[in-house]
């Protein structure tokens, strides 16, 4: 395995393969060289193609070879050679890996504070502020940039150490309204209304009044959360229902073409004996039926 493979540095980077600068021929000549070099550091492994040289400065030249090495598809052999002058010996200076155009390398360091996204934040971690966050000011320099927070600085005991600067404010005012709480979100184009109207909406304080305020509906999805004056959903306090039949349906028809005779009863004629009058025809009927059958 080779013993040179940490990531370039940018001494040891390989030149612009755009240069017009020329190395040394006596430099550019010595590929055998720095082939015996590359197979001397990987161990005796063979070494790939040739893949070419590039000037240095100081008089040195780099030549390349792909490396045949598992795991380090893409990556070449660097061998810087140089000499002290004109028809001196050619000496090997250093031999390393570099990663050539499609090696595959880890991305570049971020520090651990700048790797830190929204809600990686779990119960019990601490997040300190940097000193220097232009998101803060002393709570005295703004004073005068928010009426609603001289209104606290200004009460002794009662004043933050600091509070957000304009720049804090514009950067949580672009996230909140680019989030799911925004007037582009989802949610808010396909809703009746939006939540400036809705009773259940809770406006800020401060200098985010006009375009901020907290959803107070509990059956809401943003409940309890910061949403925008143009954010909505179906839950908004005057949303109305449309009770009505999908499906026309017409007035009530009376049909007045075929009239039901019935005798009336009067007031010195018994019920009983009505009753008896109005069998005795029926029983004629079916008399007279069955004798024609």
């Amino acid at each position: 395995m080779p013993t040179s493979n940490c990531p370039p540095s940018a001494d040891h980077a390989v030149a612009d393969p755009t240069s017009t600068a020329a190395p040394n021929p006596e430099l550019a000549a010595a590929v055998e060289v720095a082939r015996a070099a590359a197979i001397e550091e990987a161990g005796g492994e063979d070494v790939g193609a040739y893949v070419g040289v590039e000037p240095e400065s100081g008089g040195a030249a780099t030549h390349l070879f792909d490396a045949n090495v598992p795991g380090y598809r893409g990556w070449r052999w660097a061998v810087t050679v140089a000499h002290a002058g004109a028809g001196e010996a050619v000496t090997i200076s250093e031999v390393v890996l570099l990663p050539g155009p499609d090696a595959l390398t880890a991305p570049s360091w971020v520090p651990w504070q700048n790797r830190v996204q929204a809600g990686d934040l779990g119960v019990g971690d601490l997040l300190p502020t940097n000193p220097g966050d232009a998101r803060l000011v002393p709570a005295y320099q703004a004073e005068d940039d928010d009426e609603a927070v001289a209104e606290v600085a200004t009460d002794i005991g009662l004043g933050r150490v600091r509070v957000l600067s304009r720049l804090g404010r514009y950067d949580a005012a672009d996230r909140w309204q680019a989030g799911d709480f925004g007037p582009e979100s989802d949610m808010a184009r396909s809703a009746p209304d939006h939540c400036g109207t809705c009773g259940f909406y809770l406006s800020v304080a401060g200098s985010m009044r006009a375009a901020f305020g907290v959803c107070g509906n509990e059956f809401a999805p943003a409940d309890a959360r910061i949403v925008h004056v143009e954010y909505g959903c179906g839950a908004h306090s005057e949303v109305e229902l449309d009770t009505s039949s999908p499906v026309p349906v017409s007035e009530l028809v009376y049909d007045d073409t075929t009239l039901d005779v019935e005798p009336a009863l009067t007031a010195d004629e018994p019920v009983a004996e009505q009753a008896e009058e109005a069998e005795e025809p029926a029983a004629e009927a079916v008399a007279e039926t069955a004798t024609d059958e």
